[in-house]
């Protein structure tokens, strides 16, 4: 498969990091020579210097072989004509990313328009997560898979009695529950068995809905919060606008905080029952005034990483239940948990699983990336094509580094072992490292 990245930001960055390697050959494009030199060093593409604009730059590349066309420039019209061209020069499909409110409303019409395939709006994506995440009970939520009947949690292994030392084959009272992934020191271990559980390890925890509750509320830190009837968000950009239009059709209360006059004023215009602060969200003083103990959800979403995370730390020092902060940079995300904040979302990471459900096709209902990309849990339908249905799991060959960690059969969870079968219909969640991309692909190709 060919693919081409237009535009090398974070975004275009983390798309050619993911999709490299394999059977995928990733062009990257872009203006800058500076930042192509930044991916050449660190990725195994193919770079060019130019614009996805120009039509002569695209067919001296042979952009009638490419497979796909991927659109991420920082302008959506830039984005929209590139994916036009280059389809009307025999690339098989696009996807631009559109980030304008304006557009997203018209989203089906612009695609059958601009003969786009996929659009992606890392913003309207990103609110739409962290909306799941707050009306999710536990303060610690991953996600969930399986129509919700198979979930991820992910724990402070201190949190946890009687883990710590601990083998996890040692470990009692986890019945219906794998520990899937462990991050530690920036690392990921797909574990087994024989591991032990260190003291600053963090632990994602999978399994039936039902026995994941159970866990949470042995836990420590972890705050089961009944319903979110206030929140307050710092930030009025697109993530602060789609969001407070999400929550308040939901009836939930929400103050936005915005530092910009300009923008408050559009938002007072733009949004329905939200009350716009004008001021600086790094004010305790304001903070104060605007009753932020009394919250129970604290959403930092300013384009300022630092911004989010101390806002954030602030308000679960006040004693807000829940909090997440908007985080770009890989490396705060690998140690948010280790902070204090709730849960860190990434637009990248968001947006990249996104694109990556999409360029798998059917073979995944669902893409999630943890830990700024470095682990991922890929959701699978069987189907009866699929080379390993009807086989025992310990006659797979999964390669190491990658596991089944439930399997939905016929509705009910399944934490698999050796003998346990995937049957046509069945959904089962992998866990993997990212380094082993590869040979998921390869895995889950029907032969």
């Amino acid at each position: 498969m060919k693919v081409l990245i237009v535009g090398a930001g974070k975004l275009g960055y983390n798309l050619a990091s993911q999709l490299s390697g394999g059977d995928i050959l990733v062009t990257v494009m872009d203006s800058d020579s500076e930042v192509l030199d930044r991916i050449a060093d660190h990725l195994d593409v193919m770079i060019v210097r130019g614009s996805g604009m120009q039509v002569e730059v695209l067919k001296d590349m042979n952009i009638e072989e490419y497979d796909l066309v991927i659109a991420v420039t920082e302008n959506d019209e830039t984005n929209m004509v590139i994916c036009s061209i280059a389809k009307k020069l025999g690339c098989k499909k696009s996807i631009a990313r559109v980030r304008n409110p304006e557009y997203s409303e018209q989203g089906d019409f612009i695609r059958e328009v601009m003969d786009i395939d996929h659009i992606v709006n890392p913003e309207l994506a990103t609110a739409n997560e962290i909306n799941r995440n707050l009306l999710y009970h536990y303060s610690l939520y991953s996600g969930d898979f399986a129509e919700g009947r198979i979930m991820i949690l992910h724990f402070a292994a201190s949190t946890l009695p009687g883990f710590v030392g601990k083998r996890i084959k040692e470990i009692k009272n986890i019945n219906g529950i794998l520990i899937g992934i462990i991050s530690r020191n920036g690392e990921i271990i797909i574990p087994h068995g024989e591991d032990y559980i260190m003291e600053d390890d963090i632990l994602y925890v999978i399994g039936k809905k039902d026995n994941i509750n159970q866990l949470a509320k042995t836990c420590k830190t972890s705050v089961e919060i009944k319903y979110i009837k206030k929140v307050m968000i710092l930030g009025g950009g697109r993530i602060g606008y789609y969001l407070a239009e999400k929550l308040t059709s939901q009836g939930i209360s929400v103050k936005i905080i915005e530092y910009d006059k300009e923008r408050c004023e559009y938002l007072s215009e733009n949004l329905d029952d939200t009350l716009v602060i004008c001021g600086d969200g790094t004010d305790i003083n304001l903070l104060n005034e605007e009753d932020i103990s009394s919250m129970d959800a604290f959403i930092g979403v300013t384009g300022i990483d630092e911004e989010n995370l101390l806002m954030t730390l602030l308000a679960k020092q006040v004693g807000v239940k829940k909090v997440i902060a908007k985080v770009s940079k890989s490396s705060y995300i690998q140690v948010i948990e280790k902070l204090g904040v709730d849960i860190a979302v990434s637009p990248i990471d968001i947006t990249a699983s996104d694109i990556l459900k999409y360029i798998r096709g059917g073979r995944a209902a669902s893409v999630s990336l943890l830990l700024g990309g470095k682990a991922e849990v890929t959701e699978v339908i069987a189907s009866k094509d699929m080379w390993f249905v009807e086989k025992p799991i310990a006659e797979l060959g999964l390669p190491k580094g990658i596991i089944i960690g439930a399997v939905d059969h016929k509705g009910k969870v399944i934490i698999p072992t050796g003998n346990t079968v995937i049957y046509p219909g069945d959904r089962f969640v992998m866990l993997s490292s990212a380094i082993r991309q590869k040979d998921l692909e390869d895995f889950l190709k029907s032969f």
